[in-house]
């Protein structure tokens, strides 16, 4: 097996993990409203963060493997694994216009996978990592009291997101840069890199488990799986030299791949919310159009003042 087919392989066992994760950050998220960030006493979170630190480490393993810019963009298949994941372990079903999404985000990441080429492994000097780190922890705190402004659950809970895609993003780039050292560096000189690395991956732990508090499962994990790969790729391919086959078209049709794969998680982002299984908006929402409410006197002796209400078709409705 080739460097570049064992780190396919790895982001994609990686991307898997991590949905599993996510979906339990979002179960946790649902249970207890009161502690978004970090809800110590939740067993289940303790079993995510796990999951998160294997999707971790064998994101690492892929990037020591493949370049950046092939890397990040299979991790945004993780909100197509979460679908079917979702549904099997916690009868979370997904409607069409979700995997229409899936399947638009798939064809995108397989176009930008064929045209991704091999390149030279860079990395970053000390002065560039000074800046990096200072620019990211500058650009997510912006991001984190934004989010804390806003009073939409849904726009804060998307600040929140891409706040920990950030923190990710630069994670890997961080990581790369130490995998691409560890052999001609010792491992002193590393500390630093390794220091900024543990503090964006708890950063965006932290982060992405805020965001899913009343948003749901999928639009919180479709905007990590999106900033995430474009700004790690982004600093792979200004400042690593990493690029695409066949010249200028390739770097054309790896665009039209990216648009094609940001409208699939736009849908996925969009589409109606999944309901758990035996469950639906209509239990909750009352009588629907078309519906009206009989009231009548309950049967039988009462102590207190009683009403029935059932609900019933209203003539001529539709």
């Amino acid at each position: 097996m080739s460097a570049l087919a064992l780190s396919v392989l790895l982001s994609l066992v990686s991307a898997i993990v991590y949905a599993s994760g996510a979906i339990l950050q979002e179960r946790v998220a649902t249970a207890t409203p009161d502690r978004p960030y970090a809800p110590l006493h939740h067993g289940v979170w303790w079993a995510a963060v796990a999951l998160n630190g294997l999707g971790a480490v064998l994101h690492v393993a892929a990037l020591a493997f493949g370049p950046l810019s092939l890397v990040q963009p299979l991790g945004a298949l993780t909100i197509v694994f979460a679908l079917p994941l979702a549904a099997l372990f916690v009868g979370r079903g997904a409607g069409r216009t979700a995997w229409r999404g899936a399947i638009m985000t798939t064809a995108g990441l397989a176009g930008l996978l064929a045209l991704t080429g091999s390149t030279d492994a860079h990395s970053l000097d000390g002065l560039e990592r000074v800046i990096l780190t200072a620019a990211t922890f500058a650009g997510v705190g912006l991001l984190f009291l934004t989010a804390q402004l806003v009073h939409r659950p849904a726009v804060r809970s998307l600040l929140l997101a891409g706040s920990a895609g950030v923190a990710f993003g630069i994670g890997s780039v961080f990581t790369k840069t130490v995998a691409v050292d560890w052999t001609s560096r010792g491992a002193t000189v590393q500390v630093p890199s390794l220091l900024v690395i543990a503090a964006l991956a708890a950063l965006g732990l932290l982060l992405s488990q805020a965001s899913y508090r009343g948003a749901g499962l999928a639009a919180p994990l479709a905007a990590v799986t999106v900033v995430n790969p474009v700004v790690a790729a982004a600093v792979g391919i200004t400042l690593f030299g990493e690029g695409f086959r066949y010249g200028l078209l390739g770097t054309l049709l790896a665009l039209g791949a990216g648009v094609l794969t940001a409208g699939g998680l736009i849908l996925l982002t969009s589409g109606p919310r999944p309901e758990r299984a035996g469950y639906s908006e209509a239990h909750s929402a009352g009588p629907q159009v078309g519906e009206g409410v009989d009231v009548g006197s309950v049967t039988g002796p009462r102590t207190h003042l009683e009403v029935e209400m059932r609900s019933r078709a209203v003539a001529g409705g539709s």
